[in-house]
């Protein structure tokens, strides 16, 4: 790995970075001036992954160094655009493919196809070549096992709205998480297959935002507040949920038995990348069936590539398939209409959810 990271033990780089640290921001860059090009990836998939594939990849390739900025995938986009004039970053690694194709919409990607395209789906491939799935990221139910008792534990969606989670559950802040626009757009997405609005998806997460305690900046942080027992109950992915159950914290997790809504985790290359021929090597080098296997093996990670054998993947990731129920919607819906709900919900819905519920709640 590069010398002088940051986030390493007694550093000097924490004390002038540690705002960074408090908004859940980790930056890694290695020195400057060792003679190696550096490829800066900008990516929403925490220091596990990041890190594991900065070692590995770093190793294949002697000559590149690998910089990483981890933050959430709403928060990517929000910095690429920014940064549009004067880019920064060379690649952007992870997010639900529906934020990174409003960025190539956008114009903040650039086309390249990797060589390993045509081992993931058709669905997994963005229009253009401007962006390829790595891998599927799955939401889950999950709970502080100390706190919930198995047979009080949610098994489905409707379930956090029970009374025994009120005023108990923990939620990842939306506007700056793709995991959580997912579920928000799969819930409206689906009202507006069923009733022609989304005005019965308002009410859902109205519902919701009535049992949540605190809508929190990060993930690390949210897993903290859950291990303390400030919180009951919360959705998330799969990975970070075996990453905490491996370091030893009692969380208990369910697929929802109705279905939840398969993210389809991509990759880019970012338009006027400054390090591209290094760009490049790092998207060719993630989506090899060497990498995608090692971040199943030490990460749980599930492969996106559909050409690896399953006796070739470790067994938690043929389990956790095996229980999926993939849930059905218009993602195109979703895709399109995203940004607009999140910003109703926002204005309308944070904060007011116990509101509108009792404004909707049939009279005596």
């Amino acid at each position: 790995m590069s010398p002088g990271r940051f986030g390493a033990p007694r550093r000097p780089l924490q004390v002038a970075f540690g705002l960074l640290l408090s908004l859940g921001l980790r930056i890694e860059s290695g020195c400057a001036g060792d003679g190696r090009t550096p490829v800066t990836v900008y990516s929403p998939h925490g220091r596990d992954l990041l890190v594991l594939f900065e070692s590995e990849f770093e190793r294949a390739q002697p000559a590149i160094d690998v910089r990483w900025l981890d933050m959430g995938s709403q928060e990517v986009y929000d910095r690429v655009r920014s940064e549009r004039a004067n880019p920064q970053a060379d690649v952007w690694f992870g997010g639900p493919d529906a934020i990174l194709a409003r960025a190539a919409a956008d114009d903040l990607l650039a086309p390249y196809r990797p060589g390993w395209a045509e081992s993931i789906p058709e669905s997994s491939r963005g229009a253009g070549d401007l962006f390829f799935g790595t891998f599927r990221t799955i939401p889950v139910l999950v709970w502080n096992a100390k706190l919930v008792s198995e047979a009080d534990a949610p098994r489905d969606w409707d379930d956090l709205l029970t009374p025994r989670f009120r005023g108990k559950l923990l939620v990842r802040d939306p506007m700056a998480s793709g995991v959580m626009r997912t579920v928000f757009g799969w819930k409206l997405a689906t009202a507006v297959a069923e009733s022609g609005a989304t005005a019965t998806g308002f009410d859902w997460l109205a519902r919701l935002d009535a049992q949540t305690k605190e809508y929190v900046a990060n993930p690390a942080l949210m897993f903290e507040k859950l291990a303390r027992g400030e919180g009951a109950a919360t959705t998330w992915e799969l990975t970070d949920i075996l990453l905490h159950r491996q370091a030893g914290d009692a969380l208990g997790y369910a697929f929802p038995k109705s279905g939840t809504p398969v993210i389809d985790d991509a990759a880019a290359l970012v338009a006027g990348a400054p390090h591209r021929a290094a760009a490049v090597a790092f998207l060719e080098w993630i989506g090899s069936a060497e990498a995608q296997r090692l971040a199943a093996e030490r990460v749980f990670r599930i492969p996106a590539r559909t050409d690896l054998a399953p006796e070739s993947l470790p067994e938690w990731t043929r389990a956790a398939l095996a229980d999926l129920v993939p849930a059905i919607y218009d993602e195109a819906l979703a895709a399109r209409e995203g940004s607009a709900w999140m910003a109703e919900w926002d204005a309308r819905v944070r904060g007011r959810g116990a509101d509108l519920v009792a404004e909707t709640a049939p009279r005596p």
